[in-house]
């Protein structure tokens, strides 16, 4: 048995709670790849049976440089008879530069879908959209077809996806002057939108506020890419949008690899702002242009606000070398960093570790689908995206769209069935950052009857102190409490709970718990007697069931003789 200390002379404060900066959005456009890819060849269609662009020779210039800059070369042509299955099969992808009207044969337009469906690359650029509208399956391939435009404007677009290598160097918006087509049909749900305009911005939008510009999405066993940018001849000599162009072309050919599957009905947890976020253990995350930045360790970063039970999960994530972090699932509310670690799931970000403990892993217990890990990886210095699917105990992880994991719980001391989300900083000189987390709470599972949480992980308190028990979950339990004192937990919701439970121990006077909802004086909803257990490391259950139908908060007032009374290490709210 260990010695009861005495309370500290100062109290602590309610929660940890790392410091964070937040700047504007911002735009920085790069001009080469990232890496070099193998040398390949693009095809750049320009054939117009209706209006013709004079950006269009500009347009072929700048791919052209592009090429120069990044290992491919251009084949630029109006000749509808190239399109063949022989001389398609001999470029990575196939560029349709303001396009217009009906531009290819039968024969021609089966050749194009056999060569993307096979796994060939289309990317449309503006006009690209005004073409083919004889041929069905057309619409499909460039996502929607052109309805009207209004005139040339000035106009606000949003970057949905800043993990994508056509948009991962814009700021959160860009805004910029060009002509901005409206469309026949919304493309979102069968594409992956990565830029939209704000219809606010400008005058003429006409699809009632939801208005992609830019999107992508697999075709097949190929790729598509399509920007309703680049009607104006200077918007070939803008950066910004020559990075957006290669990063398509990449993406197009097979090189640049990216989560494109439709995506519709996540909420964002991080988008910039930090709300229901908080820091476990030493280190921090820097918030700066939308994206937190590990810092120091080893720690963990995480959403406090909701647990989840059956969810996909996506973020996007970029190491810039030989880093290490790590997205944890499954785990209890805890304050305490190695809760996550001891009840929790990491899903592993390093670029060279052992198989079971390197990118794509449950770490230390599964490895990921290594072949199918590499063939889906974008290199350090490049934005890559999970998807982590939690449905039961089975826990699936896509990197850019591929599946590469397949992992089903069986430790009786984890659940993947409810718990929190978080990400790690791994220490000084491991500097992972993260954009865009969002979730998506999938159907067809029943609600938590229980839900679990450590005691020390309050969010506001008076008195109270996290005291070491070895015994206790996590190690530490709610301790040093006296008469008078208080713990809140923002976290643990009284919606649908009818009965309290918590694990304790005391080698004091004991108490009593009173159980209220929405502040520290708020209704009392239940009370139970904590007695005497024999030894601050001597656990013993206590439980009583709750009045009315609270749905605030979980707050726990405690009463009782003088000096130290009782400690909470975890309590269960049954619903």
């Amino acid at each position: 048995m260990f010695p009861r200390l005495s309370r500290l002379s100062t109290r602590a404060a309610s929660s940890l709670v790392v410091a964070l900066g937040l700047a504007g959005a911002l735009l920085t456009p790069a001009s080469a790849a990232p890496a070099a890819d193998p040398a390949y060849k693009v095809l750049v269609f320009s054939k117009t049976a209706g209006f013709r662009h004079d950006s269009i020779p500009a347009g072929i210039q700048t791919i052209r440089d592009l090429g120069a800059s990044n290992n491919f070369t251009v084949t630029a042509t109006e000749d509808s008879n190239t399109f063949t299955t022989a001389n398609l099969a001999g470029f990575k992808a196939v560029v349709f530069l303001s396009t217009t009207g009906d531009v290819l044969n039968t024969t021609q337009q089966s050749a194009l879908q056999s060569y993307v469906d096979g796994g060939g690359g289309y990317l449309g650029i503006h006009a690209a959209a005004d073409t083919e509208y004889e041929w069905p399956q057309y619409q499909q391939l460039v996502g929607a077809w052109f309805k009207s435009h209004p005139a040339i404007q000035q106009a606000t677009v949003r970057t949905e996806d800043r993990a994508n290598p056509a948009t991962s160097h814009l700021g959160q918006t860009w805004s910029r002057t060009d002509e901005w087509y409206n469309y026949r049909t919304n493309p979102r749900p069968d594409v992956r939108v990565l830029q939209s305009l704000d219809e606010g911005s400008y005058n003429g939008g006409e699809m009632s506020g939801d208005h992609p510009i830019t999107w992508c999405h697999p075709q097949g066993s190929g790729r598509s890419f399509y920007t309703g940018l680049g009607h104006t001849q200077e918007s070939y000599a803008d950066p910004a949008f020559r990075s957006l162009l290669l990063g398509g072309i990449r993406y197009a050919a097979g090189f640049a690899k990216a989560d494109c599957r439709p995506e519709t009905g996540y909420t964002s947890l991080y988008n910039g702002s930090t709300t229901g976020w908080s820091q476990a253990g030493p280190g921090s995350f820097t918030n700066t242009d939308a994206t937190l930045t590990s810092t120091g360790g080893m720690g963990l970063y995480w959403y406090r606000a909701k647990e989840f039970a059956s969810y996909s999960l996506k973020l996007d994530w970029r190491m810039p070398g030989d880093d290490n972090s790590g997205v944890y699932v499954g785990f209890p509310a805890s304050d305490d960093p190695n809760s996550a670690v001891n009840q929790g799931y990491e899903i592993q970000i390093d670029a060279t570790d052992s198989a079971d403990r390197t990118t794509g892993a449950i770490y230390g217990f599964r490895s990921a689908d290594i072949a199918a890990r590499d063939a889906a990886l974008n290199p350090p210095g490049s934005w890559n995206t999970y998807e982590i699917r939690v449905e039961g105990e089975r826990l699936q992880v896509f990197l850019n769209g591929t599946r590469i994991n397949d992992f089903t719980n069986a430790d009786p001391v984890r659940s993947l069935a409810q718990g929190y989300i978080g990400i790690q900083n791994h220490g000084t000189g491991d500097d992972v950052a993260f954009r865009n987390i969002r979730i998506k709470e999938l159907g067809g599972t029943n609600p938590p009857t229980s839900t679990t949480y450590e005691g020390e992980s309050y969010t506001s308190s008076q008195g109270v102190q996290a005291a070491d028990h070895a015994p206790a979950s996590g190690g530490r339990t709610l301790g040093y409490i006296e008469n008078g004192d208080w713990a809140g937990y923002a976290q643990a919701s009284l919606t649908g709970a009818k009965t309290f439970t918590a694990k304790v121990s005391s080698a004091g006077a004991g108490g009593t718990v009173q159980v209220r909802s929405g502040s520290a004086t708020g209704t009392v909803i239940g009370t139970v007697s904590v007695p005497n257990t024999g030894g601050w490391e001597t656990f013993r259950t206590v439980s009583t069931a709750l009045s009315g139908t609270p749905t605030g908060p979980v707050f726990l007032t405690f009463t009782g003789g003088a000096g130290s009374l009782f400690d909470i290490d975890t309590f269960t709210l049954g619903r």
